[in-house]
């Protein structure tokens, strides 16, 4: 179990006036028509007043989305304030909310601050008062987990001025719920294998009130789920099956949220070359979101039954690997053609898809590090979505667009069915050559969900970054845990 902490949780405060504060943030504006404002300006005595006005008089500060400007102020009880543009108001949205909060705490963060405070005013729309608490609170996680000297200093205290305490509860715990994704993807695969990530995932549960079942490899073997032990067979790191449950729906029926976790994929025997390899203990990402959405779910005490799944296997090499030519009988009965061991997520998937059709949901989505086609497709900024009902499709776009996070459909054509058989088994673990690549893995995954509406979240390509953006560290993202939690508080 790791027990390090090196990022600590600031504590959260709300309050109705301005008191003295290390830190001021203030949030500027520049309308269609080029005029600059600052939210709550009255608020502020008349020595900031000034400085504010000599600044926006001079075009140091014009308001534009991004713009931070840090001022020292000569003020005893507000020594520096800092301004964050955030555009025309009338086209401020939630994203930029998140972004702009994220991205004054990182500028922030580069040396120790006590107290920081952010005079909200009427720019900000209610409903989004929760996203600078997010935002806040997901500046505060890194990747860089085992520098010495970490250049992250998180602030004790984080004050909101103006938002309710409700607002600072809902955006505390979906901010804390989006690191721990974070965190379990950032940490290294030697120490994030499929026993660890089991045990945090329990423990996790046990902290928020979840059930959680953990199954071994001799549960595995007992429920025949041979797809997940053959990727993981090579291992040192024996796979598990994680099945946390948020029981708030009395005796309704649950949604299902399935996660892929191949905390290292190494190819196989089909090996990646280094560069291909460097970033994959990004590959359970799938599953830590699933970890993250159940959290942030557990702690608001979602009116709904939901399941979480999280198929965990590591994909390596040894006499014992799975090989290309294998035929592999799942737990559904269905079997698989390996004709590419590196091709594995899905295989894991497979099974647990179907432990997931057991438990008989309403719906199931599942998320996956799973092709770089639709990186290809869609750049690496955007997920993939694949799906057998479109109704449950556009749910889950509309949350995701509301709260600014890209998603796009692919086809499920039928013609694209064809490509995933196999002449010697019933499907095949990859398509033909190139083409279409997002898709046909989806239409494998599409053969282990049976009638159940099913919504695939391919998120290969904005769940792990190689480079920082001023709101966010390189690595984890924790991507589509807003999404899909506002796509769940949408269905109670």
């Amino acid at each position: 179990m790791i027990d390090r902490i090196p990022f600590p949780a600031p504590e959260i405060a709300t309050s109705e006036k301005l008191s003295s504060s290390g830190v001021l943030v203030v949030f500027s504006t520049q309308s269609s028509s080029g005029k600059v404002e600052v939210d709550r300006v009255s608020d502020l005595d008349s020595s900031l007043k000034t400085v504010l006005t000599q600044l926006i008089e001079s075009t140091e500060i014009e308001g534009k989305t991004g713009e931070i400007v840090t001022v020292g102020t000569g003020n005893p009880a507000t020594p520096m304030m800092v301004v964050v543009g955030l555009g025309d108001p009338t086209e401020l949205t939630r994203g930029r909310v998140i972004e702009a909060a994220a991205s004054v705490v990182r500028v922030l963060n580069k040396k120790p601050r006590q107290e920081v405070s952010f005079l909200v005013g009427d720019s900000i729309a209610t409903a989004n008062h929760d996203g600078l608490v997010i935002g806040a609170i997901t500046a505060c996680e890194g990747q860089h987990l085992y520098q010495s000297e970490p250049g992250t200093h998180v602030p004790s205290k984080f004050t909101f001025i103006g938002v309710s305490e409700q607002a600072a509860v809902c955006g505390e715990q979906l901010g804390s719920s989006i690191n721990v994704t974070r965190r379990l993807v950032n940490e290294p695969p030697t120490i994030m294998n499929p026993t660890e990530f089991a045990d945090q995932a329990a423990a996790m549960a046990k902290k928020e009130g979840l059930d959680c079942e953990v199954w071994d490899e001799a549960r595995l073997d007992k429920e025949g789920c041979r797809a997940i032990l053959a990727v993981g067979r090579a291992s040192t790191s024996p796979p598990r099956l994680v099945i946390l449950k948020h029981n708030g729906g009395g005796s309704e029926p649950p949604i299902a949220l399935v996660g892929k976790g191949v905390t290292f994929d190494s190819g196989g025997l089909s090996i990646k070359p280094s560069e291909g390899m460097v970033d994959m203990k990004c590959d359970m990402a799938g599953a830590a979101t699933v970890v993250g959405v159940m959290r942030a779910i557990a702690k608001s005490g979602l009116k709904r039954n939901v399941i979480g799944l999280c198929g965990l296997a590591e994909n390596m090499i040894s006499g014992d690997a799975y090989k290309l030519g294998d035929v592999i009988e799942t737990r559904s009965g269905k079997t698989i053609e390996i004709l590419n061991t590196d091709a594995e997520g899905r295989v894991v998937l497979a099974d647990t898809l179907d432990v997931a059709v057991q438990h008989k949901p309403t719906a199931i989505v599942d998320l996956a590090t799973l092709t770089g086609a639709c990186m290809v497709a869609l750049g690496n900024e955007v997920a993939g979505l694949m799906t057998n009902d479109d109704a449950l499709c556009d749910d889950i776009t509309e949350a995701a667009m509301s709260e600014d996070e890209p998603v796009w459909k692919l086809p499920m054509f039928s013609l694209y069915d064809e490509k995933v058989k196999s002449k010697v088994a019933d499907i095949k673990n990859v398509g033909e050559g190139r083409w279409g690549g997002a898709i046909t893995a989806a239409k494998f995954l599409e053969n282990f969900v049976g009638e159940t509406p099913w919504v695939h979240i391919d998120i290969a390509g904005p769940a792990f970054v190689d480079s920082p953006k001023p709101h966010r560290d390189a690595g984890a993202t924790g991507v589509m845990v807003r999404s899909l939690t506002k796509w769940l508080s949408s269905q109670a």
